[in-house]
């Protein structure tokens, strides 16, 4: 399963003060677990007042998470928060590649192998009806990116 990272501006009008921050983040630290997500940074009162962000760790639904965390940080911090961007951390797996295909609204099969330098080689199989919906450029550059290694898109 990929990991979200989920973003959320506990503080978008940047009213919160040095005391706020700190009772907020212990309710955030004491409740984060029983969502099922990860803290990954508590430092806020280093960060510009509208732009005190918390990043979680989860995996499952994206939007419930998002859900979840911004309820918990509205709870704790009196505000109204505001979601920032979701991205995903990168194993390079294969589940990695087949989340790249659903953000795209693709579904197609991935296989592994090695090429004559021996490095790592992923094989999507994708349709042609896909191909023509979303450039083939775009969708080789996203799996790149995720996988860090070569990508051979083949058109079944």
């Amino acid at each position: 399963m990929r990991t979200a990272v989920i973003r959320i501006n506990v503080d978008p009008k940047g009213t919160l003060g040095a005391a706020e921050i700190a009772r907020g983040l212990d309710y955030v630290v004491s409740g984060v677990a029983g969502l099922g997500l990860r803290l990954v940074s508590k430092d806020l009162g280093t960060l510009p007042p509208k732009r005190r962000e918390l990043q979680f760790l989860g995996e499952g639904d994206p939007a419930a998470m998002r859900r979840s965390a911004g309820e918990l940080c509205r709870s704790a911090f009196g505000t109204e928060p505001a979601e920032g961007t979701t991205t995903y951390l990168s194993r390079g797996s294969d589940d990695d590649a087949l989340g790249v295909l659903s953000a795209f609204g693709l579904a197609g099969d991935v296989s592994r192998g090695h090429g004559e330098d021996g490095w790592d080689v992923v094989t999507v199989r994708l349709a042609a009806a896909d191909l023509r919906r979303v450039p083939e450029s775009r969708i080789a550059t996203a799996l790149e990116a995720s996988l860090n290694c070569e990508v051979r898109i083949v058109e079944t």
